[in-house]
């Protein structure tokens, strides 16, 4: 139904820590305002999450255009910048290399409401007369 996030091994506490870091970079890079795509013009963009690999050469961005309108449209935009934003990035980090970002939409909002709907649904309080 919905992307598993999660690899099939736990993210170590290194992982954890760089994309924390990276998430944070890449907000402020956004926030900019410096990349000049025309699909990303007067957008907001939430990073929710950064997945680095385990051997820090490339991370997966979460994000979540406020609205959730023209999602495709976004992700397709960031991923055309992210030559951009990895070059703002590596001027921040103390890293060997500079991941490899790859944007995608973060769906573990939708898929929780979908399971709250569900349990809602199937304990609904019973009418008392």
């Amino acid at each position: 139904m919905t992307q598993q996030k999660r690899s099939a091994r736990a993210a170590s506490k290194r992982q954890l820590r760089v994309g924390e870091q990276l998430r944070h970079i890449i907000s402020a890079v956004l926030i900019e305002g410096n990349i000049h795509d025309p699909d990303l013009v007067d957008t907001t963009v939430t990073v929710t999450e950064v997945q680095p690999s385990p051997d820090m050469r490339n991370a997966t961005v979460y994000v979540i255009p406020l609205g959730g309108l023209n999602e495709d449209k976004i992700v397709k935009a960031l991923n055309r910048s992210s030559g951009f934003i990895q070059e703002q990035m590596g001027r921040q980090l103390s890293m060997k290399f500079t991941p490899r970002l790859s944007f995608k939409i973060d769906d573990s909002f939708e898929y929780g409401d979908h399971i709250d709907q569900l349990i809602r649904g199937h304990h609904k309080p019973e009418d008392q007369v």
